[in-house]
């Protein structure tokens, strides 16, 4: 791979999905995007490159997308989120929205369905405390191919051996084989959509919680701050973020506020001024690209 290709692949991928590479990461791009030109037909990254810049090669822009993404997802992952939400965040919003008796959960960047499936676990463990609430739980991530696994519910022994209790995975998995598939009921509380992190949130509503976990880590500072500012407008005065344990809102945007002693963990700063605007490089690169579509990274949040 020649320093022009490499340049090329770096700026489509910083493009199409925000995803900014550092000048050591040849490796990673041959390692991934290699098979992906293969099955495309053509031996090499050069060949690959070439495809990629007809713009009529879509199909294989976002196979080249998906390759570059991490799915790195497992259930409970680093726990103390889990522990926040069940601790903190649902019982709190149990006496606020005791009126409405309903609670919205969007999780960013649901990968292959542990993030999702983790809270919609801990959403059961409470039982008749949440008897005639009703939850929405949405997760989105950009690649078809994961949220088709996350659909399904089934995992391998390994993933299922990662962070999940055995008292979970006993009452609420099926054994079948060498896999393991999440029940109907824990399923059917989980809505997944296919949708790009960095373009519009339009059609999703509002929520009480976001989980938005190991993505913001893969972006830009600029692209940081137009994610946040935009998931800001989402939540209500009294919403929840929760970030990964490398991510912060700290210097980037003063629409949520730190909690003490609560790592990782944001609410919306009901005080703050509106969120700003779009960060001039994002916007003039959308207005460049008009109905570009964006990807989120899809680093396994759970």
């Amino acid at each position: 791979m020649t320093p022009a290709e490499y340049d090329f692949l770096r700026q489509f991928l910083k493009v199409r999905s925000g995803l900014v590479l550092s000048n050591e990461k040849q490796y990673l791009i041959e390692s991934r995007l290699l098979p992906v030109a293969r099955k495309a037909g053509v031996p090499s990254i050069a060949g690959l490159v070439a495809k990629l810049r007809d713009p009529r090669e879509s199909l294989l822009a976002d196979a080249v997308v998906e390759a570059m993404t991490t799915n790195e997802s497992f259930f409970f992952r680093d726990k103390t989120p889990f522990e926040h939400l069940t601790q903190m965040m649902l019982p709190e919003l149990l006496q606020k929205r005791a009126a409405q008796r309903k609670i919205r959960i969007w999780c960013a960047a649901a990968s292959t369905g542990q993030e999702p499936y983790s809270i919609a676990m801990c959403l059961k463990e409470m039982g008749s405390k949440i008897a005639g609430w009703r939850f929405e739980i949405v997760g989105t991530d950009l690649s078809n191919d994961v949220l088709d696994r996350a659909r399904s519910g089934v995992y391998t022994q390994f993933e299922v051996q990662r962070g999940l209790p055995i008292q979970m995975l006993l009452k609420y998995f099926t054994q079948n084989g060498d896999s393991w598939q999440i029940s109907s009921e824990i399923r059917q509380m989980v809505q997944y959509r296919k949708m790009n992190l960095l373009d519009t949130f339009a059609g999703l509503g509002q929520f009480d919680i976001v989980f938005c976990r190991n993505v913001l880590i893969y972006f830009d500072q600029p692209t940081k701050v137009d994610v946040l500012s935009r998931v800001s407008k989402l939540l209500p005065d009294d919403g929840y973020l929760v970030l990964g344990a490398a991510e912060t809102v700290v210097g980037l945007t003063d629409a949520f506020r730190t909690l003490p002693d609560r790592r990782g963990l944001y609410m919306t700063n009901g005080s703050a001024p509106a969120a700003a605007a779009r960060p001039a490089a994002v916007a003039t690169a959308a207005a460049a690209a008009p109905g570009q579509r964006f990807a989120v990274i899809g680093r396994g949040s759970a």
